[in-house]
């Protein structure tokens, strides 16, 4: 597998590790019985629940695009060592990511983000040179 596949895949699992990070906190903030009920009546998550939603809904957005920057470094065949190491720069930006946001770490958290969003388009444009 390529260094690029790679780490999709071990981004892929850090959403889940984000979404289980969030569910627990979110289950200790609303209780078990609104967790489980039909939740008709919507609740706003605050303080770390309401961080850690956000950064899994921001990673949901940021995978999208790094998903297709992976496959069109693949079936381009453009991979190499800068689409590597932009692939594992992402990855170490969104890892880095969760705590800065779920700590309120200010400007940190958009830093991080920023170097994210610069490793996935380093990818797509890696092809056009």
């Amino acid at each position: 597998m390529t260094p690029e596949l790679t780490v999709l895949a071990l981004a892929a699992l850090l959403q889940i590790v984000q979404f289980l990070a969030y569910s627990v906190a979110a289950n200790l903030q609303v209780g078990p019985r609104y967790a489980m009920g039909p939740r008709d009546t919507p609740r706003s998550l605050t303080g770390l629940a309401g961080r850690l939603q956000r950064a899994l809904n921001n990673h949901f957005e940021g995978l999208i695009l790094f998903t297709i920057a992976v496959l069109v470094v693949q079936l381009s065949g453009s991979a190499n060592s800068a689409s590597a190491w932009a692939a594992w720069a992402y990855l170490g930006a969104r890892v880095a990511y969760v705590p800065a946001y779920a700590f309120g770490l200010s400007p940190w958290r958009s830093l991080i983000w920023m170097v994210g969003l610069f490793a996935t388009l380093t990818l797509l444009l890696i092809p056009f040179f």
